[in-house]
């Protein structure tokens, strides 16, 4: 995986964003968390709402963002985890039944019984990214979350399935395949993120998570500990940055700056006496402006994405189990106000989160944009904990572990159906 034999045990997660491309490298700490060793960012100019629309473009950032994060790293990269959102992603829960042919749960039974949950008609064009063991039933017990080595006839899942459009992920995957790297994975944003930001008591309890990005809002329900609900919404910073350009007559890279220096989410919370000057289009003199003026073009579009959120969590029905309430994450929920304005919408806790369980560039991590990132490395070190078993020693590197993996049906043997399970049931429970 990298250059120094220590290195030997370093994972790279490439969050492929439509405002910035992120690679973050880590390896695992002995108390199950992660240390960073490397960060490289760069602006990213070919996305848009998560899709890339220009390859070149996307390329040349992936390129920048990864040679940062080796130089940093002291390492060099060469396969990545990498996140995908966008509004071609679709999800539903499905579920399977088999037989249990020992009247006792084998792994096998298990990849069956998700296999054949997963054998939903998915449409022409989509692809399934992964498939989510939600909890299984043996005959007439349901709420089981471990049933290998339980008694029985008959064998039940509940999954939450999730797909994307076929060509953008292949597009995806042609970008990084150009930088020279392979794609471990390929893994839903929103569920990354979760794993960095969530703990196990709002899992358990209920929480609605949601990551705003530059392109798009993505969302992840849990209950029980499960994922059950996932969504994008395509409003997020952009869209705000956009309403400033427009409202205030500015270039929209200084409408980015002002954005993020100025902006506040809740009017009443921004000064009226507090001015900031803002630059004009073409050589038009500078005008000054209130820090209130400002807020009262931002909140309405933070208004907007909030009860379109809420629309969706009523819609999922889930509303009433979310205990935990409302997490946000994700760079565009950095700003003033932010908080207390989806407390007014949501009539919900809010809070907004940032990456957990890091130590090394921890202090550079901690901040909700690196979410994605921190998450894909969450996620890449569960699978290599669970998935490093005899396949490992037979010199195949392993690459698609656990959840994601239940299309590969190329390892059939037991050794690696029992590490692919037992995965699945740590990534969910």
């Amino acid at each position: 995986m990298a250059g120094s034999p220590n290195a030997s045990n370093m994972v790279v997660g490439l969050d492929i964003g439509t405002s910035k491309v992120v690679a973050i490298v880590g390896q695992p700490t002995d108390d199950g968390g992660i240390e960073i060793a490397g960060i490289g960012s760069h602006p990213s100019r070919g996305m848009k709402r998560g899709v890339v629309i220009n390859i070149e473009s996307t390329v040349q950032s992936i390129q920048r963002a990864v040679e940062e994060a080796e130089l940093m790293a002291g390492c060099d990269i060469h396969s990545v985890y990498v996140g995908v959102a966008g509004s071609h992603i679709k999800s539903m829960n499905s579920d399977g039944v088999v037989a249990i042919k020992e009247r006792e749960v084998t792994p096998s039974d298990i990849e069956r019984v998700i296999d054949s949950a997963r054998a939903r008609a998915v449409s022409e064009g989509q692809r399934v990214l992964h498939v989510l063991p939600q909890e299984f039933s043996i005959d007439a017990q349901g709420g089981i979350r471990e049933p290998l080595g339980m008694s029985g006839v008959r064998l039940e899942a509940q999954v939450h399935l999730v797909t994307a459009a076929l060509n953008a992920v292949q597009n995806i995957e042609k970008c990084v395949r150009r930088c020279g790297l392979d794609v471990d994975a390929i893994i839903l944003e929103q569920l990354a993120s979760s794993m960095a930001v969530l703990t196990e008591d709002e899992r358990e309890l209920g929480v609605c998570m949601v990551d705003i990005g530059g392109g798009t809002t993505d969302m992840a329900i849990f209950t029980e500990g499960a994922i059950r609900h996932t969504a994008v919404i395509p409003i997020a910073g952009d869209q705000v940055t956009n309403d400033i350009a427009m409202a205030l007559r500015t270039p929209t890279q200084h409408a980015e700056e002002i954005k993020v220096k100025y902006a506040c989410a809740l009017t009443q919370l921004a000064a009226s006496d507090e001015m900031i000057k803002v630059p004009s289009v073409g050589d038009r003199p500078a005008r000054d402006l209130s820090r209130q003026a400002l807020a009262e073009v931002v909140e309405p579009r933070y208004e907007e994405l909030f009860t379109l959120v809420r629309d969706e969590l009523r819609r999922s029905g889930y509303e009433d189990m979310v205990a935990a309430g409302i997490v946000l994450t994700g760079g565009t929920s950095r700003m003033e106000g932010v908080g207390e304005l989806a407390e007014e919408i949501f009539h919900m806790p809010v809070r907004i989160a940032c990456p957990q369980n890091v130590k090394g560039l921890s202090d550079v991590v901690r901040n909700p944009i690196y979410a994605t990132g921190v998450g894909l490395l969450h996620y890449a070190l569960q699978e290599s904990r669970h998935g490093h078993g005899r396949e490992s020693q037979r010199g195949v590197i392993p690459v698609h572990k656990g959840r994601t993996d239940v299309s590969r049906r190329d390892v059939k043997d037991g050794s690696a159906a029992l590490a692919r399970i037992k995965g699945w049931f740590k990534g969910n429970f």
